[in-house]
């Protein structure tokens, strides 16, 4: 399996520079053509291998990581370029690997992509993305702390770019933003960094970067130096997941970023904050985790009201599926330090299915926008009547959204609630009033753009024409009615309802959000064994017995 690993770090990277010498070499249509193609096919094979590395993970392991490798990379520093896989880091990956070739798809062989500025081209897009990949695939497979920092770091750049070239009109200012958020909490990261490895130093007489040795040092690092560090630490995943008063780059990013690098920035860029918790905020720094873990909560459940709220207020369709994640990692956030394994397994298990969920939602709003050419809520109604495929979509995209039962993203809530309630049941009651909000918000644009008649700019067409249409009211029913029908074969005709390709865009998640919402078991499999071992290393008793009964 180590080899496998290596392969799936490499061949996307491999794969974005040919596609960047095609597209740099080329400029032609040719050469952005082969980009797309090459750069689709090579996302196809990486989620081959990932299937195969899935099919070849042994849960029930006596080890914490499998398939690992590791090379000396600056001896002077015992720095490694380490690798392995635990059940969460696979699952990131196995996410991340079914979300790039449809974004690829969407991005390369749909009509509804949108156009992106300057003329530049899909095959530049694509090899960033790839690129992309292959640092998050290092990132979640990385074993040596010293190269997680580094790769946290560079997975800015290819984002940077995704936005700052491919996004919308205020993509400079969106992509900075971005940039400097993340890099300031990695350099606040770094400082812990340091004193962690000069910790491993000082108490074990030999400085090192390895997780395995310095989470054996956790148990010799008093409180005193753990608040510290692990603040370093959580300061940088706060900013990334995003947790609230740190989330404010998110939107702006989620609202410019072209619509398939939204897809990856909000359902798999900003897990790595939540990675970034369970890998090693907690089993690094326990005494700090369960001393700061009330400071947590409290954000994370006014992050599950705050996101609601402000995802109930947007006018841009973007900008509330942004706020809406920022909803749901209030939950993820509260699963995380509950200290319950059900509730860890949820959070864990969340990570994967609102990646889905956001992803779909991503999606539709793009297909909505480029048919209307505006991504405002006020510019669309009665969508249903004209595009009833779109239109159903976006219900079962909304529907997973606010975790109807049946969907994927309602297992993970139920767990995070279940196991969370023994332990912090004040804090339960208050991200389930979250839920509430959720089915409010999410209904509520669904009723404004897809139900009711025929209105706004975007859905018929604006200009003198529409006006007319929408004055003129003929006193014969039967005439009315005949020029309605009219009226809306033709709006029918120029808006289109979801092409061949798009619905085969759409179909991977549709059949992902059923599946895991009846049958989520092989997933929860793969991430437990990682739980228990993270419930282990911080040392808290789980609350919850193994009959589901609270202690």
């Amino acid at each position: 399996m180590s080899a496998l690993v290596l392969i799936l770090v490499l061949l996307p990277l491999v794969g974005a520079a040919v596609c960047g010498v095609l597209v740099r070499g080329g400029g032609s249509p040719g050469g952005d053509a082969a980009a797309k193609a090459i750069g689709f096919v090579v996302s196809l094979v990486e989620l081959v291998l990932v299937g195969v590395v899935w099919a070849m993970f042994v849960p029930s392991a006596p080890t914490r990581f499998q398939g690992e490798i590791s090379v000396a990379w600056i001896p002077a520093f015992g720095t490694r370029f380490a690798l392995g896989l635990d059940g969460i880091a696979l699952a990131m990956i196995a996410l991340l690997a079914v979300l790039v070739p449809i974004v690829i798809a969407y991005t390369a062989f749909t009509s509804a992509a949108e156009k992106f500025p300057d003329g530049r081209g899909a095959g530049g897009f694509v090899a960033l993305m790839l690129a992309l990949q292959g640092v998050l695939v290092a990132l979640f497979a990385a074993t040596d702390v010293f190269l997680f920092y580094v790769l946290f770091e560079v997975m800015l750049v290819p984002m940077y770019f995704i936005v700052g070239r491919f996004g919308g009109a205020r993509r400079q200012y969106a992509a900075v933003k971005f940039f400097l958020y993340s890099f300031l909490g990695g350099l606040i990261m770094l400082g812990s960094v340091i004193g962690i490895y000069v910790a491993s130093g000082t108490r074990l007489g030999q400085a090192s970067f390895d997780w395995a040795t310095l989470q054996h040092l956790a148990a010799q690092l008093p409180l005193s130096t753990q608040i510290p560090l692990f603040l370093g630490f959580f300061a940088a995943f706060a900013i990334k997941a995003p947790l609230v008063p740190l989330h404010t780059w998110l939107p702006d990013a989620g609202a410019e970023a072209p619509i398939g690098g939204g897809v990856i920035l909000v359902g798999v860029l900003d897990k790595v904050g939540v990675f970034g918790f369970l890998r090693y905020c907690l089993p690094l720094f326990p005494l700090a985790s369960q001393s700061l873990a009330p400071l947590v909560l409290v954000l994370s459940v006014i992050g599950v009201i705050y996101g609601a709220l402000l995802a109930a207020m947007q006018t841009d369709m973007k900008r509330f599926v942004a706020y809406t994640s920022i909803a749901h990692f209030g939950f993820i956030g509260l699963g995380i330090f509950a200290f319950s394994q059900q509730a860890l397994a949820g959070s864990a298990l969340y990570m994967v299915n609102h990646g889905i969920s956001t992803a779909m939602l991503f999606l539709v709003v793009g297909m909505l926008a480029a048919r209307g050419g505006s991504s405002r809520i006020a510019d669309y109604g009665g969508v249903g009547r004209i595009a009833p495929v779109l239109s159903g979509l976006f219900l079962v995209a909304g529907l997973t959204t606010l975790s109807l039962p049946g969907t994927n993203s309602f297992v993970s809530e139920f767990l995070v609630l279940l196991g969370a309630w023994p332990r912090e049941p004040v804090y339960t009651v208050i991200a389930t009033v979250g839920i509430i909000f959720a089915a409010l918000y999410v209904l509520w644009v669904f009723q404004r753009t897809m139900t009711g008649p025929l209105r706004g700019e975007a859905v018929l067409g604006g200009g003198p024409g529409a006006a007319s249409a929408v004055a003129f009211e003929p006193t014969d029913g039967g005439l009315r009615d005949m020029l309605e029908d009219d009226a809306d074969a033709r709006r029918r005709a120029r808006f289109g309802d979801l092409s061949g390709r798009e619905i085969g865009v759409l179909a991977p998640l549709v059949l992902l959000i059923f599946l895991l919402g009846f049958f989520p078991q092989p997933v929860l499999n793969v991430i437990n064994p990682a739980v228990s071992a993270t419930m282990s290393e911080v040392g808290v008793a789980d609350p919850v017995g193994p009959n589901g009964v609270a202690r």
